[in-house]
């Protein structure tokens, strides 16, 4: 593992003043694909890759818990790799990004669960958890020849000021650092959840690149209608946020329909409105032949671009 020395909080405010206003989403060809929860094997070569879109990879996940102990227990910002690094290896990173001068690698931290537990954010002090979290995160980072970072923590022990503060700094670090290139997070739509994500975009919007909102946690019966709706609001809770439209391809009753979600992306494209789509997950969509990376992509390679 890399490390690295937390710059002083004082220079916070200061990094902070440099970081340009995020733009209104609008048209872009931005897809993402998480990758590697599901351990069955899934590689980067199986995914489809568009050479007209911009296209992420986000490993999932990395989580500073431990699961030395039973239960599993928060480690205090020192991140361990969950995802299947034994496929998706660094020379697999590595050799994807070299084929594919489009496709860049992300990690995505927290997660739901571990080993069937809650996954919560849980630190002993701010300070603490940022140093712990700069130092192991570059290290990871650096190892695996990774351009940027997804926040995905959805069970809290801190309250939104605290988390705020610990992810806000931890991002503006790694920026002023060079160690990533963008930042994204992934709430939705649970009120707690968004009382945590949108007090983190009031305050450090400006070093948060992306907002994978998770639309297809709201349920079997949405329809296209109430999906834009959904998406409409997000624009007010997340002001001037690149906000991607999102499914899954997991096999749910109790998720937005894929082909709903589809045809909502396509009335938000002809809006203006689609700066993107992601995926949960690529190990699912395995079982389909990639039909749903596919068709998205064809989709936002054939946006008006204008980011």
């Amino acid at each position: 593992m890399g490390s690295a020395k937390l710059i002083a909080v004082v220079l916070l405010p200061a990094l902070l003043a440099f970081q340009a206003p995020m733009a209104t989403a609008v048209n872009s060809n931005l897809f993402r694909d998480y990758i590697g929860a599901i351990f069955n094997g899934v590689k980067f070569t199986d995914v489809p890759i568009n050479p007209k879109v911009r296209f992420d990879f986000i490993l999932a996940f990395i989580i500073d818990y431990t699961t030395e102990t039973n239960p599993p227990t928060p480690t205090n910002g020192k991140f361990n790799i969950f995802w299947q690094n034994t496929v998706l290896t660094p020379s697999a990173v590595a050799s994807i990004k070299q084929s594919n001068p489009n496709v860049r690698v992300a990690v995505s931290m927290g997660g739901a669960t571990v080993n069937d537990r809650p996954v919560f954010f849980n630190i002993t002090s701010v300070d603490s958890w940022v140093n712990n979290a700069v130092e192991s995160l570059t290290g990871i980072i650096q190892d695996n020849n990774l351009d940027g970072i997804d926040i995905d923590y959805e069970q809290f022990q801190v309250d939104p000021d605290t988390f705020t503060e610990c992810v806000g700094r931890l991002i503006t670090v790694l920026k002023a650092k060079g160690v990533i290139k963008f930042a994204s997070i992934a709430p939705f739509g649970n009120a707690e959840v968004q009382r945590h994500y949108m007090a983190l975009w009031a305050k450090y919007g400006a070093v948060i690149d992306y907002i994978n909102f998770q639309f297809y946690a709201y349920g079997a019966s949405t329809t296209e209608a109430q999906y834009v709706d959904f998406f409409n609001q997000q624009i007010v809770n997340y002001p001037g946020g690149n906000i991607l439209a999102s499914f899954t391809t997991a096999a749910t009753t109790t998720s937005v329909p894929v082909e709903t979600a589809l045809s909502a992306c396509r009335t938000l494209q002809k809006e203006g409105k689609l700066y993107g789509i992601f995926i949960w997950a690529a190990d699912h969509s395995r079982s389909q032949g990639f039909k749903y990376e596919t068709e998205s992509q064809a989709l936002l390679a054939n946006a008006t671009i204008s980011y």
